[in-house]
């Protein structure tokens, strides 16, 4: 027994090289995802810079501040998403799923160039400051912020089209095409490594907002800073989206019509099966009807209240340190490059997060990140005079512990999203069938992301109005906080049980 037992081969180490070798994927699977993590570079090294530019753009704009925000993101950007969302289902029913994308994405790059070369130039003819004085001199004091929408309506416009980039582009189109031409398989194993390339856009567009915001400080006299600045910016993100469209194009040609790369049973399949034309009401209920995108989209509906909850708190204390743009622009490119840098990081623990514990733990730690980091937040600013011995033990302001601890949390909270919540989001949608793919995808990510975002900042009015400032509502903020938590996990919880079930299904299929 002993001899067989010592006869017994034990299993071949791997050296170095070959781990190395064997962590590389195989050629077929390269083909696809290289392009596909060069395209998610682009995108989000546009986004990057149109979040930087729309928060400086709105919040230092005459008359306005970061109170202006929630009014934004309830009253103009939630109900151009749920438009957005109608058109997007007509369009997948009359137009193949590549025409989409280019109806989609065009038009953004068109308005970002108008607007750095037609429109911000002549901001001082097309805000109507003087008519909305008139009419401010009429209303009380708590008009002011939705009346500033109006007075920088532009602004506005941009802001909506930034946020819309991030929903529409990011969130819907890539990862809709993304799960097209990727098993489940390879998203365990690629997701999180995904974003990689992507997180080095981070790093890089805050650099480069950064360098511009350098370039303007230097400027003559009678240079109009942002004039010259937004054309950089907006310059970049033409360049940016031209080269996505480039990458998405190759590989419409080269490789979705590679067997080795893609099913091309599934993919006659899918051109052969009859669309199912179905009106707005329909698809509402038809969604409604589906447990499993419910599950998905309190998920992201509660990162989007989460986020915006501690947020905009964080901008009120970021607007007071840094009221000239200049300095507001630079801090938040300084921002964005610790985003990714952190984001890097996790984006290697999360593949390890997948391998060893799966789906439904990965799909847990954002919501306990955001928990933990908004908590510290919160406490900050509830008990601001017991920390006044600790700042200046720092070296430091309270105000600028506030907008530090601000940035950590906010930078923890981004890092565990890009890293682990899009990809388990990500990798929820491809056992679906076809609608449930596209329609629910957009009702989830378009609709679900800024109704996220302007339920948070529904709560915030409605306290404000209540208890007078924001200030006063941070207590009650801070519970709130912890429900949205509670309900995120019980959600987590149940996609997880559903998923399981429903890859299992996909493989005996």
């Amino acid at each position: 027994m002993s001899d067989a037992v010592a006869e017994t081969p034990e299993p071949e180490k791997k050296n170095f090289m070959e781990k190395m070798k064997s962590a590389i994927p195989p050629a077929n699977e390269r083909k696809k995802l290289v392009p596909l993590a060069m395209m998610f570079f682009c995108i989000l090294f546009n986004y990057t810079i149109l979040r930087d530019t729309k928060d400086v753009l709105m919040v230092t704009a005459p008359k306005s501040g970061a109170e202006v925000i929630p009014f934004i993101k309830t009253y103009v950007n939630l109900p151009t998403a749920i438009g957005f969302t109608a058109l997007y289902s007509k369009l997948c029913d009359k137009f193949d799923q590549k025409n989409v994308f280019y109806i989609c994405t065009v038009p953004f790059l068109i308005f970002f160039a108008a607007f750095a070369v037609a429109i911000y130039p002549n901001v001082h003819v097309l805000h109507p400051h003087a008519f909305v004085d008139s009419i401010a001199a009429m209303l009380p004091a708590g008009f002011s912020a939705p009346l500033s929408i109006i007075r920088n309506w532009s602004y506005a416009v941009f802001y909506v089209m930034a946020e819309m980039w991030g929903s529409v582009v990011a969130s819907l189109l890539f990862w809709s095409f993304a799960n097209e031409v990727t098993t489940v398989d390879e998203a365990k194993k690629y997701y999180p490594l995904f974003g990689m390339g992507a997180n080095v856009a981070l790093i890089f567009s805050g650099q480069y907002v950064k360098w511009v915001s350098k370039l303007r400080a230097n400027l003559p006299a009678g240079v109009d800073p942002w004039g010259m600045s937004l054309k950089y910016l907006m310059g970049a993100i033409v360049v940016g989206g031209g080269a996505m469209i480039g990458l998405f194009s190759h590989m419409q040609r080269n490789v979705l019509t590679d067997p080795a790369c893609v099913d091309q049973e599934k993919q006659e399949l899918k051109k052969k099966k009859k669309k199912v034309k179905m009106s707005l009401k329909e698809s509402a209920q038809f969604l409604m009807n589906s447990s499993y995108i419910r599950d998905l989209a309190i998920l992201v509906i509660s990162y989007g209240m989460c986020i915006n909850i501690v947020e905009v708190s964080w901008k009120a204390k970021l607007k007071a340190a840094f009221p000239n743009p200049n300095d507001y622009s630079m801090f938040m490119g300084n921002f964005s490059s610790a985003t990714g840098t952190v984001t890097l990081g996790m984006m290697l623990l999360g593949r390890t997060i997948f391998q060893k514990f799966g789906w439904r733990k990965a799909a847990l730690v954002t919501p306990t990140m955001i928990g933990v980091t908004g908590a510290v937040f919160f406490a900050l600013q509830l008990f601001a005079p017991a920390f006044v011995p600790l700042a200046a033990a720092l070296g430091t302001t309270p105000l600028m512990l506030s907008v530090l601890v601000g940035a950590v949390q906010n930078i923890l909270s981004k890092s565990s999203k890009y890293s682990l919540f899009d990809p388990c989001k990500e990798m929820a949608y491809i056992p679906l069938d076809q609608d449930s793919k596209t329609k629910g995808k957009a009702a989830v990510d378009v609709v679900g992301n800024p109704l996220g975002k302007s339920g948070g900042s529904m709560i915030q009015q409605i306290l404000i109005f209540g208890v007078g400032s924001l200030a006063a509502a941070t207590p009650y903020l801070a519970i709130i906080l912890g429900g949205l938590i509670a309900m995120w996990y019980r959600a987590a919880n149940s996609l997880a049980t559903q998923f399981e079930a429903a890859t299992e299904g996909a493989e005996e299929v």
